[in-house]
């Protein structure tokens, strides 16, 4: 059961959730508002999130209520550590499966030390270009918005670092990996670079988030247990 009371989410709260695959950082936080405004009878409550998942990423999202939400830049500008799968030999538009692939490749010629060393490559201040799938702006308008259209537009590269980039399994065509990253970066591009530089193609499959900064994702909880936990017999009523 949650003690906190409505002082205590006004003055500001940090909330650790780890986001459910299928759900928008949107509906994450929708569910907290709602569980919160309903358990003490508000009519509004600030709250905001650290930096956004896509729906078919889980893990780590920092939830901030109250005056904490004067935090979240800072809380966004923190390093993040990611896991997840690559899968060689195909690519998509968005690349991640929230699209058909649009293309195959060979990967037979691919080895084990070829990945090891190819990830180095990326390890370090890279340029980077974002997907096109992907809710930065251009013009006043969404990239993923043109994207959906059809309509091509020039995205500009973009300075990230990559301090950490560990190859933790490999079942080809699956890659497993472990990144530690600056604020800014797309681990899809990642992916897509990265089958590039291994001539092939790559998407990515899987990504969790596990850390920002210093919280990590094993203290988290679900959106739908945080909710139960604060309202307990409320929920149902």
């Amino acid at each position: 059961m949650d003690t906190r009371t409505k002082e205590d989410f006004q003055n500001g709260q940090l909330l650790l959730i780890d986001k459910p695959l299928g759900w928008s950082s949107f509906q994450a936080v929708n569910k907290l508002k709602w569980a919160i405004r309903k358990k003490f009878g508000l009519k509004k409550i600030k709250i905001g999130h650290a930096g956004t998942l896509d729906p078919l990423a889980t893990g780590l999202l920092l939830i901030c209520t109250g005056k904490f939400t004067k935090t979240i830049s800072a809380l966004q500008g923190q390093a993040k550590e990611y896991t997840g799968t690559i899968t060689l030999g195909a690519t998509t538009p968005s690349y991640d499966l929230e699209t058909e692939i649009d293309s195959t490749f060979p990967y037979d010629h691919i080895s084990e030390a070829m990945i090891h060393d190819t990830s180095t490559a990326f390890i370090g201040e890279i340029e980077q270009i974002p997907p096109v799938f992907s809710a930065l702006k251009k013009d006043g308008k969404r990239l993923y918005e043109y994207a959906r259209e059809g309509k091509k537009v020039a995205i500009k590269k973009r300075v990230i670092t990559i301090s950490e980039f560990e190859i933790t399994a490999i079942q080809l065509p699956e890659i497993k990996f472990r990144v530690v990253c600056s604020k800014g970066t797309y681990i899809r591009s990642l992916a897509n670079d990265f089958g590039k530089a291994l001539g092939s193609g790559g998407y990515l499959s899987e990504l969790r988030r596990t850390k920002i900064g210093d919280y990590n994702v094993n203290i988290a909880v679900d959106p739908a247990v945080f909710a139960k936990n604060l309202l307990g017999n409320l929920e149902e009523s």
